[in-house]
């Protein structure tokens, strides 16, 4: 079966011009990891949260600024629900001023990622749900 074009792509990629965070949520598979890799361009870095604790997510929990330094921006992280650490060094990059389009995440706890992302980037990331 081929990729389904979904509505959100030129909304995704409009909300990376202006926002440094863009957090995508929604039930597993329904297309949140497909359409931004995609979407995503050859330099942006890409790291799934599924595979804690293997190396090289295994550090997340212990040393989150430490992830976050061995990953280069832009960066797509995946399941980010799973490493809730990185939230609040994610809004300290932003308070420092990365650029638009630097952080793409996704998760599969609309709820979850929706409480930890009020409490630490509010107003620093679009929101979008599929």
């Amino acid at each position: 079966m081929g990729y389904i074009k979904r509505d959100m792509e030129s909304k995704i990629l409009s909300l990376s011009q202006e926002y440094a965070c863009i957090l995508i949520t929604g039930p597993r598979q329904v297309g949140k990891t497909t359409v931004l890799r995609r979407l995503m361009s050859p330099k942006r870095n890409y790291v799934t949260m599924d595979d804690i604790p293997s190396p090289p997510t295994s550090n997340v929990s212990t040393d989150p600024a430490l992830f976050l330094q061995m990953h280069d921006l832009p960066v797509f992280i995946d399941e980010v629900q799973y490493a809730p650490e990185l939230f609040s060094y994610i809004k300290i990059a932003i308070d420092n001023g990365a650029a638009p389009g630097s952080f793409w995440l996704t998760g599969s706890q609309a709820f979850r990622m929706m409480e930890l992302a009020q409490e630490s980037l509010a107003g620093r990331t679009a929101l979008l749900h599929m």
